[in-house]
């Protein structure tokens, strides 16, 4: 069988002035793109990150009366990966989400897909499986492949430049399963399920979030033709649409000749 040629789109970047105002204006894109997506299909999809930008950026979709212009009903909520923590656990990126966000808008619970933990009974790896099975009955004709083509899907990015719980020269980065077991993290916990490659690729809109002159060095190397095992933000990319949205401090070390649109 012949292998399946994935097209990706390369990366725009876009740059606010600071962490805060980045939050506030991803808030908002987040908004116009599932209003949008609802508008032409009648629902919509979306793949949530955790860390500190991640969570405000929440907080600010929460937070601005143009929140009720999305059909929270409609809308299914995906993560890109979890820490295999116990539900409720304030580690959990799941835990961050209903506190900014989940529980103070009317979403349908049925339609908020969790990473489950070690208090499900499952080790890891079924947990893994079980999250690969949830995308794969959600995934219809049109997405021709195991997980539905989300609407647009959040990565958070480490200085290493990991992405989800997807670590520079890991395993996970080869495997073509959608969903992994991620152990012996480098940063804790150690015990993670995470989305691969191939799943980030399958995303209409992929925005990679990062604030902060830490990031800087990453940012740089992941809008380079830096390899994604090493990179991993090098290969985060969605197949129409891939946005690097930064404060000033993250965009630090770009060279001018990759461009790009900076904001007030």
């Amino acid at each position: 069988m012949a292998e399946k040629v994935v097209t990706v789109s390369a990366p725009s970047v876009v740059v606010h002035r600071d962490a805060d105002v980045l939050a506030k204006a991803v808030a908002a894109r987040i908004i116009t793109r599932l209003v949008d997506a609802q508008s032409a299909t009648g629902s919509a999809s979306i793949v949530l990150t955790g860390g500190t930008v991640g969570i405000a950026t929440l907080a600010a979709i929460a937070a601005t009366p143009a929140r009720d212009a999305v059909d929270w009903r409609h809308l299914d909520i995906w993560w890109g990966d979890e820490r295999f923590v116990p539900t409720g656990d304030k580690e959990r990126n799941e835990t961050g989400a209903r506190e900014a966000l989940l529980d103070h808008v009317d979403v349908d619970q049925e339609r908020v897909h969790v990473m489950r933990g070690p208090d499900s009974g499952m080790t890891a790896e079924e947990s893994a499986a079980s999250y690969a099975a949830e995308l794969r009955a959600a995934a219809r004709p049109e997405d021709h492949g195991p997980v539905p083509s989300f609407d647009v899907m959040l990565l958070g990015m480490g200085p290493d430049a990991h992405v989800a719980s997807l670590f520079p020269g890991m395993p996970a980065l080869y495997d073509t399963r959608s969903v992994v077991a991620v152990h012996g993290s480098p940063k804790p916990p150690p015990t993670r399920i995470s989305l691969t490659p191939p799943a980030i690729h399958a995303a209409r809109e992929v925005w990679v979030v990062a604030a902060g002159s830490e990031k800087a060095g990453a940012v740089r190397l992941a809008l380079s033709e830096s390899g994604p095992v090493q990179v991993p933000a090098a290969g985060a990319r969605g197949r129409l649409r891939t946005l690097f949205l930064l404060d000033r401090a993250a965009a630090g070390k770009i060279p001018p000749e990759l461009g790009r649109l900076s904001s007030p």
